[in-house]
C-alpha cells in the first residue's frame, strides 16, 4: 500500500477518495455501494486507539444505557474484507437504529459524506503498538485461517507475531505500521480534517482522565439527548471494569477469534506500559519520528491528548 506525504492544514473543502486500500484485513471498496444517511456517525480509528471504547459509548448514549447492548452485532467495521460486502452492506442497511460504523481507513481512503458524523480517536503509538501486540499475540488459529485465507486478500497474508514486545515494536516502529497497516498516514490523514464541523477528535489518555465529560462532548456532538436519569447508568456500561466483566457482549465476535476470549480483547486499558521496556533510545526514536511524520502540534496531541 502507497503511503501519502503529509498534510498540511486542514482541507478546504470535504475530502475526496483518491485511494483504494487492500490487505489481509481491508477492502476500501465497500464504502463505495455504501448508501450514507443523514444521521449515520462513523467512529474512526488506527486499531487499538480506543475504537470499540467509542463505539460503546455511542451505542450506549443512543439507546439510553442498555447493559444487554451487544456492540459487536451492531457496530460493524465495515471496511474489514470479511463477510463479503453484499451480506454487510444488507445488514447495515436493514438497521432502523441510528447508525454506527467503524473504520480504520485514512480519510483518503473513504468515501466521505458531509452529512455523517465522524468520531476520531487517537492514542499514542507506543500505547496502540502493546496493544496491538496482545490482539496480535493471542489470535487463533481461526483468525489467522478468515484473514489470509478467505478469497480476495491481496498482498501477503498476516505473519505471527514475534512474542518479544520489543522487537515487535521496531519492527512496527521501521515499517511505520506493519505488518498491519500504515500508522502515521492515518493519524496525519484524519488531523488535516480536525476543523470540519462533521469531525470531532477525542483521545484515549483524555477519556481515561475525564470519560463523563468526553462522553457529553460527544453527547453534544452527536446532538443525542440523554436522559438525565439514565447518565449515571451510561457511564457505568461505558467504565473499562462493566466492559472487562461484559467483554463478551462488547468484543467482535463475542472474543472467539483470542486466546482467553473476549477478556483478551479488552485487555488492560493501561497507557505508558512501554515505559519500562523501551531504552531511553528507542523511546527518543519514537519521538523523532512522531514528529518528523506529524508535525509538532499533532506529535503534541497524539502524545498527551491535550487539546487539539
Amino acid at each position: 500500500m502507497a503511503t501519502i506525504p503529509a498534510l498540511a492544514g486542514s482541507w478546504a473543502e470535504y475530502p475526496r477518495k483518491i485511494r483504494e486500500m487492500h490487505n489481509h484485513h481491508f477492502d476500501s471498496t465497500i464504502w463505495n455501494d455504501f448508501a450514507f444517511r443523514s444521521d449515520d456517525v462513523v467512529v474512526a480509528t488506527y486499531a487499538k486507539s480506543g475504537t470499540t471504547w467509542a463505539q460503546q459509548i455511542v451505542g450506549q448514549m443512543l439507546f439510553g444505557g442498555d447493559p444487554e447492548l451487544c456492540i459487536g452485532d451492531l457496530s460493524p467495521w465495515l471496511d474489514l474484507r470479511v463477510p463479503p460486502a453484499a451480506e454487510k452492506l444488507g445488514a447495515v442497511a436493514a438497521q432502523t437504529h441510528r447508525r454506527f460504523l467503524k473504520t480504520h481507513l485514512p480519510v483518503d481512503a473513504l468515501v466521505f459524506s458531509e452529512q455523517a458524523k465522524y468520531i476520531y480517536v487517537g492514542r499514542d503509538g507506543r500505547d496502540v503498538l502493546w496493544s496491538l501486540h496482545n490482539h496480535h499475540l493471542n489470535a487463533t488459529a481461526a483468525w489467522f485461517e478468515v484473514l489470509n485465507d478467505t478469497p480476495g486478500r491481496v498482498g501477503p497474508p498476516i505473519p505471527q507475531a514475534d512474542p518479544d514486545i520489543r522487537a515487535y515494536f521496531c519492527g512496527w516502529l521501521e515499517t511505520g505500521g506493519g505488518p498491519f497497516w500504515p500508522f502515521w498516514e492515518n493519524v496525519r490523514s484524519w488531523w488535516a480534517v480536525r476543523h470540519l464541523p462533521n469531525v470531532h477528535f477525542v483521545h484515549f489518555e483524555a477519556l481515561k482522565r475525564d470519560m463523563a465529560g468526553e462522553m457529553r462532548r460527544i453527547a453534544d456532538f452527536l446532538e443525542i439527548e440523554v436522559d438525565p436519569a439514565r447518565w449515571p447508568a451510561i457511564v457505568e456500561y461505558c467504565g473499562f471494569d462493566w466492559m472487562k466483566a461484559n467483554a463478551a457482549r462488547v468484543a467482535p465476535a463475542a472474543g472467539a477469534f483470542w486466546e482467553g476470549g473476549a477478556e483478551t480483547f479488552i485487555h488492560k486499558g493501561i497507557n505508558g506500559r512501554w515505559r519500562d521496556v523501551l531504552s531511553v533510545r528507542e523511546i527518543a526514536e519514537y519521538e523523532a519520528r512522531a514528529l518528523l511524520e506529524l508535525g509538532p502540534d499533532c506529535a503534541h496531541w497524539l502524545a498527551t491528548g491535550d487539546p487539539a
